[in-house]
C-alpha cells in the first residue's frame, strides 16, 4: 500500500504540549463548532498530552448524514436548531501526525469545508492552499460519508492526486459515477484500494507509523461495502464504526471490533424505535438503548470507552441534558464536536 508524506512546504515540528494545554476552544460562528445539547463551547481544551502519543484525533462531527438542522425536518428538534443557529455536522474524524504534520480525514461529508477548517484550527496549522489534507479514509458510499469528495475537484480545491483510501467496491463506485469519476480522470484524487483478506480485514498505513485496520461490517450495501476502522497509535487504539447493522444480527461482531480498543466511536443513530415510529426489525442500526444494555458491563468497567456518534437529527441524546447525564452514569459517552483523543 502506497502512501504520501506531506510536501516539505507543509512539514511542521511537533507542537509542544505546553503550547496547547489550557488553550480555549472558542465557538467560531464560521465553523459552527458546538458541544452537546448546543451549549456554548467556552471550555478548556482537553489536551492531556503525554509523550507516548504521536497522533492527535479530533471529532469533527457527530451527527447522521444530514446533520442538524436536517433538510425537510419540521420537528421541534430542527426548528429549535434553526432558531438558535445550532449546527451539528455529519460524523467525521480528523487526524494529525505530530511528527510530520500530516493531516488525515476520515469521511468526506457534505460539510467537508467547515470540518477541514475546524481541523486546521484545532491542529494549529498554517493555511494549506490546495493541499487541505494529506489523505481521506472512506467507510462506505452513503452520502454523509463521501459526498464531500466533490469539493476536491477542479471547481473547488483542485487537489493533486490526493490519496483516498477505500475498498475496491467503493473505488469502483467512484470511478463509475460522475461527478466522482471526474476526480479520478482529472488526477485530483488517487484511489488507494484496501484489499480485504479472507477474514474480511486488511491493514494499511495512510501515513507512515499509523497502523489502520479496515474491517468489513454488515450494513445496507446498495452501492459499496462498508468497513469500520481501528487506528493504532503508540499510545492508544481507536475504533471508528459509524454505521453497522444491529448487534443481535451479527454474533461475535461487537467483540471482534472492540478487541484491544481504548476508545470506540460507535453507531448511535437512533435512541430507540419510538424515535422513528417504525418496527424495530426495519431499522438496520443498533439502537442506543440496546447498546447500553449489551455493553453495559464493559462500560461500567471502562467508563468513557464507548462513545456514541452518527446521531440522527431526531435523537434526543443531541439535546436532552438529562438523558446525556444518564448515559454518562452508565459508563457511556455522547462526545461533543471537537473531542480530542491522542493515539
Amino acid at each position: 500500500m502506497r502512501f504520501r508524506t506531506p510536501s516539505s512546504q507543509w512539514r511542521r515540528k511537533c507542537l509542544c504540549p505546553n503550547r496547547l494545554c489550557g488553550k480555549k476552544l472558542l465557538c467560531y460562528a464560521s465553523l459552527a463548532v458546538v458541544v452537546t445539547a448546543g451549549l456554548a463551547c467556552q471550555r478548556e481544551y482537553p489536551l492531556a498530552m503525554d509523550g507516548s502519543a504521536r497522533f492527535d484525533t479530533w471529532l469533527l462531527g457527530r451527527a447522521q448524514d444530514g446533520g442538524v438542522p436536517h433538510l425537510g425536518c419540521v420537528r421541534e428538534c430542527c426548528r429549535v436548531a434553526r432558531r438558535e443557529g445550532r449546527v451539528e455536522y455529519p460524523c467525521s474524524l480528523g487526524v494529525r501526525d505530530r511528527l510530520t504534520g500530516a493531516l488525515l480525514l476520515i469521511e468526506a461529508t457534505p460539510a467537508v469545508e467547515s470540518q477541514v477548517a475546524m481541523l486546521h484550527t484545532l491542529a494549529e496549522v498554517d493555511p494549506r492552499d490546495r493541499v487541505p489534507v494529506d489523505g481521506v479514509l472512506l467507510t462506505h458510499a452513503h452520502i454523509g460519508h463521501y459526498a464531500g469528495l466533490m469539493q476536491f475537484g477542479k471547481e473547488v480545491a483542485a487537489t493533486d492526486e490526493l490519496p483516498i483510501f477505500c475498498t475496491p467496491k467503493m473505488a469502483d463506485f467512484i470511478r463509475a459515477h460522475a461527478p466522482w469519476s471526474g476526480l479520478v480522470t482529472g488526477g485530483h484524487v488517487d484511489l488507494q484500494e484496501i484489499v480485504m483478506g479472507t477474514d474480511g480485514a486488511a491493514v494499511f498505513e495512510p501515513v507512515e507509523g499509523l497502523r489502520v485496520e479496515a474491517i468489513q461490517v454488515p450494513h445496507r450495501d446498495e452501492y459499496s461495502d462498508t468497513v469500520a476502522f481501528r487506528l493504532h497509535g503508540p499510545a492508544k487504539t481507536l475504533l471508528w464504526v459509524p454505521d453497522i447493522d444491529q448487534w443481535s444480527r451479527n454474533e461475535g461482531m461487537i467483540e471482534r471490533l472492540l478487541d484491544g480498543v481504548d476508545v470506540a466511536y460507535v453507531d448511535g443513530t437512533f435512541y430507540d424505535e419510538q424515535e422513528v415510529g417504525r418496527c424495530a426489525d426495519e431499522i438496520p442500526h443498533p439502537f442506543m438503548r440496546d447498546t447500553l444494555t449489551t455493553l453495559g458491563d464493559l462500560a461500567k468497567a471502562h467508563p468513557g470507552r464507548i462513545q456514541f456518534i452518527h446521531l440522527n437529527h431526531t435523537n434526543p441524546a443531541l439535546s436532552d441534558l438529562k438523558l446525556v447525564a444518564e448515559i454518562g452514569e452508565r459508563g457511556f459517552d455522547v462526545p461533543e464536536q471537537g473531542r480530542w483523543v491522542g493515539l
